[in-house]
């Protein structure tokens, strides 16, 4: 047990002011050493409360993080390793950070992460771009999305932290984008007692009640549990959209002895929503239009139809066994069941999402969808540690399954109805029974991946390696034509170098794959799409300080993407590239008791290299160039029988390109403030947060197809929550 100033679990407040620019960075770091010296000063006039420190009483990749800074992450490597090792950029965010922004999303869990980029404010998933590409998502080290509108979203309340790992990871995922993993940590059951109960009122009628109870159920510690509730009835920004959502997740230890651990999972949730985005034209959104801008609480679809409803539930483990002194064997499985009934109506594609003739009409496209998922994830590791000559190894091997089925029913209408924007009628749609629903064939994809890692330590020098197997195919019930089976290698090697001081260059190579579905012309099956990467950086961690940086620059380029075959327009090649450079740079600092930051930067400089579409050079579509954020936290000291804190972020969105080869469309660039206030007494906390403080209508995403799509509007909650 240790003792923090004003930290868990009465947490700290939440954030004050920030600044939103690279430059700060290495000044807020000077700055952060002074404050940190006079943090002792300031105890004196701060009482301590107690709060739960890690297992075993230190950090690890899993446990809780007092603060904004995490040194240890698991993503990278599956062993759990200090940052400073690691070579590789990665972020963590930790459940302090979320609190503190008031995150209610995924979405806003990573909105102060350097080079995270989430263009879409929905509510059927959350998606997120990172070095240009897409971010490949995993819960507890499993694969957590697959496909399309077939899901729930996490809820943040469920989740201990969130690691953004950038860049090339197949070597210990497998089929994988090239941008990288967000790998999201369950809150898993403490070895000592925590619990709180919370509720929250906030924009659009919010209410919410949570719970989080953990702690040992017998005297000698050997069963511990914890369960996370969440309750919410909702409407949103948009009308007629209700977010709406029950979540339960207990799970429960038993460690019968220091040398093995298991722990039991479970979750249910069901979610009730609809169509937060719209598909609005270009005119009325961010080109005028002659009836004026489109209201960002427009509902273009039809009341008491509009539907994404969603359920999943999911049970699994996470075992581990200490073979010997030097050998652990660990395995994590999950088995998930997921459905979504998704009705909507949206601004006809047909030919593109413009308005008619009378420039405040849209036709309309009707879609009802019948998704579901199935998924069984299995890893299974040996971790052993061996001293050879002046080496210390770290070695893993493991084997990891994957057995994901989707299938569903569709059914479509094009230009099923016409809808007025500035003055919409309902009504007018007569909606499709379930006898119009057409199955789809079920679709069964299937990973078997082998892999080992060596951690090699050598004095101040770290080097990583890792090789990778994997064979992946995918089969379609009735079309035999479309099955595929892909066979990759995939590789990795970095070395870090201890330079005293905190300090940690660093330098890395890693590889992706991404297998394709479909076939080209000629009924040949796609190969899969084929990262590589190049990366060096910085890492500094000071000694005795809660700091940690990284400044990384990085060349990526992505090969095997489709493009035209000048020989016959029907067909596509497999001789596309893009390439994407950049630079990165953030840091985030924890100073008892007064402070908390959290600081990004990063360039990115993504586009076509080799294409047969005329395209070459252009960049890729809705990549900003240009992504920075600030959030800082100021604790003052306690008066009476509490204290205050307050807190304020900016987050800066550059400008965006989409072209299609006929119409091109820039996103401009976009600046939002974030706000809270708190108050913590005893063994209550009230906190104040905002979203987009000012209520500024912007723009997240313009497409060259016709349609923009809104950011959130201004949103606030206020959560009260009890410890005891």
């Amino acid at each position: 047990m240790t003792r923090y100033p004003l930290s868990r679990p009465a947490h700290p407040a939440l954030t004050a002011v920030a600044q939103a620019a690279l430059a700060l960075l290495c000044a807020s770091a000077a700055h952060a050493q002074t404050s940190s010296a006079e943090a002792s000063t300031a105890d004196k006039a701060l009482p301590s409360i107690t709060v739960n420190a890690a297992p075993s009483g230190g950090e690890t990749a899993t446990s809780p993080v007092t603060g904004f800074v995490a040194k240890r992450a698991l993503s990278a490597t599956k062993t759990d390793t200090p940052l400073l090792e690691t070579p590789q950029a990665i972020s963590v965010v930790t459940r302090d950070e979320m609190e503190a922004q008031g995150s209610q999303t995924l979405r806003q869990t990573t909105a102060y992460t350097a080079g995270v980029v989430s263009n879409y404010f929905d509510s059927r998933q959350d998606s997120f771009t990172v070095r240009g590409n897409d971010l490949s998502q995993y819960l507890d080290g499993l694969l957590r999305q697959t496909g399309y509108w077939n899901d729930t979203r996490p809820d943040p309340y469920t989740l201990e932290r969130a690691e953004v790992l950038r860049g090339p990871s197949s070597v210990l995922y497998g089929k994988g984008t090239v941008g990288g993993v967000l790998a999201l940590t369950s809150k898993r059951p403490l070895e000592e007692a925590q619990r709180e109960v919370q509720v929250q009122l906030g924009s659009h009628s919010r209410k919410q009640m949570a719970a989080d109870l953990t702690g040992p159920l017998d005297k000698e510690g050997q069963w511990l549990y914890r369960l996370v509730a969440v309750g919410r009835d909702s409407d949103t920004q948009v009308d007629y959209v209700k977010d709406d959502r029950v979540v339960i997740a207990p799970s429960l230890t038993w460690k019968p002895n220091a040398a093995t651990s298991l722990t039991l999972q479970a979750t249910h949730q069901r979610d009730k929503s609809g169509s937060l985005i719209g598909f609005f034209p270009w005119q009325g959104t961010l080109l005028p239009n002659t009836y004026g801008q489109i209201p960002t609480s427009r509902f273009n679809g039809e009341p008491g139809w509009d539907a994404y409803n969603a359920s999943s539930d999911s049970i699994g483990y996470q075992f581990s066994h200490q073979l010997s002194s030097d050998w652990t064997l660990r395995q994590n499985l999950r088995r998930s069941v997921s459905d979504v009934d998704y009705k909507t109506l949206y601004t006809s594609f047909s030919p593109r999402p413009v308005f008619t003739a009378d420039n405040r009409t849209i036709q309309r496209d009707a879609s009802w969808h019948l998704g579901n998922a199935r998924m069984l994830l299995v890893d299974t590791q040996l971790q052993g540690k061996q001293q050879w000559g002046s080496t210390e190894h770290n070695l893993l091997m493991g084997m990891d399954v994957q057995r994901v089925r989707t299938g569903g029913s569709d059914w479509f209408q094009s230009n099923a109805a016409d809808l007025d924007l500035y003055n919409p009628v309902y009504g007018r749609f007569t909606p499709p029974t379930a006898a119009d629903l057409v199955v789809q064939p079920n679709v069964t994809g299937r990973q078997l991946g082998f892999y080992a890692q060596d951690q090699i330590r050598w004095n101040a020098w770290t080097v990583t390696v890792g090789l990778r197997h994997d064979k992946a195919n995918s089969d379609t019930d009735g079309d035999p034509a479309a099955a595929s089976e892909d066979k990759a290698w995939s590789k990795r090697i970095g070395a870090t170098y201890q330079w005293g001081h905190g300090w940690a260059p660093y330098v890395s190579y890693a590889e992706s794959f991404l297998p394709l579905s479909g076939v080209n012309f000629y009924g040949k099956p796609y190969k899969p799409t084929r990262g590589k990467q190049w990366e060096a950086g910085v890492k500094w961690q000071p000694p005795g300080q809660g700091i940690s940086a990284y400044a990384a620059v990085y060349q990526l380029r992505e090969t095997n993407r489709l493009t035209t075959d000048p020989a016959n327009p029907n067909n596509s090649l497999q001789v596309g590239e893009a390439k994407v450079r950049g630079l990165e740079a953030e840091i985030k600092a924890t100073l008892v008791p007064r402070w908390d930051l959290s600081m990004g930067y990063a360039y990115t400089d993504a586009r076509i290299s080799k294409s047969n579409d005329g395209n070459v050079g252009q960049r890729l579509e809705s990549v900003p160039k240009h992504t920075a954020s600030a959030w800082l936290t100021h604790r003052f000291a306690q008066t009476g029988g509490g204290s205050w804190s307050v807190g304020a972020g900016l987050r800066y969105t550059g400008t965006q390109l989409s072209t299609d080869g006929t119409y091109s469309i820039g996103t401009p660039a976009s600046t939002i403030a974030d706000a809270m206030v708190a108050y913590d007494a005893g063994d209550w906390r009230v906190a104040f947060n905002v979203v987009n403080l000012t209520d500024k209508v912007y723009i997240t995403q313009c497409l060259a197809r016709g349609d923009c799509f809104y950011g959130q509007a201004r949103t606030y909650t206020l959560t009260s929550t009890y410890r005891f």
